[in-house]
């Protein structure tokens, strides 16, 4: 049996071990894969691991012993699950491993911009509280969080742990979800989570009914000192609507971990402004929550192999 990762840099960049990945077969192992080689790296697989390496209808077709696509994430979009499933190749995902560290990551981003630690860290470092006059100072507005309205949008493992921790700061919580109700927070429309929210955090699957769906309407109907925060997928937003209404004071500000293109292009309209904060898709990527995702991404192949497969997503 081959076992093929197509890129298993970001999942574990040497501080993990793949050795109990050994133990079930030949392991061909790659940091990063171009598509130009996808096809022909998996062709003698009969697992393939990939994060976020597309794995096409033409490369399930050209691997004859193909069994089973390990997806080392939740979204598993990067691979054609139709193909798999008419080949009858199990794709598997991982449902939940990182909650806790992307919703502490939610409020990471949030708390920058209400609280700019990063703006006066560097302007101590800059020397600027030695020449200053007073004893203490604000570079932008402090914000207090309590008694403000977060809306969230999905609200799925990671949402409702974000509403936990609003809860903890005294934010009230409203959340957009089709068909849920919830005793953590209030279900309410779309239209009125973007009037009501003094943020809005998004924490929902990528689907062909909700791309780029935050669009200038929506954006429209945001109080002008309201946030957007984004540790989902870059493909939810309308980068150009959302640049041009930061760009116009449609709502105050922007915090994103995810783009519509990763790594992004130098001329993505997001990039640079000065009320939009970006990190590089890392929300998930804290040790603890890495370990899991192996852990569970092994569980996967040996339930597949065993013939009782968890987690499967093209049943």
């Amino acid at each position: 049996m081959q076992i093929v990762i197509t890129d298993g840099y970001t999942l574990n960049p040497g501080d993990l071990s793949w050795n109990p990945f050994e133990k079930l077969g030949e392991l061909r192992y790659y940091d990063r894969s171009p598509a130009t080689d996808v096809a022909e790296r998996c062709r003698e697989a009969t697992v393939i691991i990939t994060n976020k390496t597309p794995i096409t209808a033409d490369t399930i077709n050209s691997a004859p012993d193909l069994k089973l696509i390990a997806v080392t994430a939740t979204g598993y979009n990067i691979v054609d699950v139709n193909a798999a499933r008419d080949k009858g190749v199990l794709v598997c995902n991982v449902p939940e491993y990182g909650t806790n560290s992307v919703a502490q990551h939610t409020f990471a981003l949030l708390l920058e911009l209400v609280n700019h630690t990063g703006k006066h860290e560097q302007s101590v470092r800059k020397g600027e509280w030695f020449q200053s006059p007073d004893w203490s100072y604000a570079k932008a507005p402090i914000i207090e969080l309590s008694g403000k309205t977060i809306g969230i949008i999905g609200f799925g493992r990671i949402g409702q742990k974000v509403a936990e921790i609003a809860k903890a700061f005294g934010m009230k919580v409203i959340f957009y979800n089709k068909g849920k109700r919830s005793l953590l927070a209030s279900a309410v429309t779309l239209e009125d989570l973007f009037i009501q929210s003094d943020v809005v955090s998004l924490h929902c699957p990528l689907n062909e009914d909700n791309y780029c769906f935050i669009n200038t309407q929506l954006l429209s109907l945001m109080k002008p000192t309201a946030f957007l925060l984004n540790t989902s997928r870059g493909q939810l937003i309308n980068e150009q609507d959302l640049a041009a209404a930061l760009k116009h004071n449609v709502l105050a500000a922007a915090a994103l971990d995810v783009l519509s293109g990763e790594p992004p292009d130098s001329a993505n309209p997001l990039i640079g402004l000065d009320n939009c904060v970006i990190t590089p898709h890392n929300a998930w990527i804290s040790f603890e929550a890495r370990k899991r995702l192996m852990q569970t991404t092994l569980d996967n192949i040996l339930g597949a192999l065993t013939g009782k497969p968890v987690n499967v997503v093209n049943v």
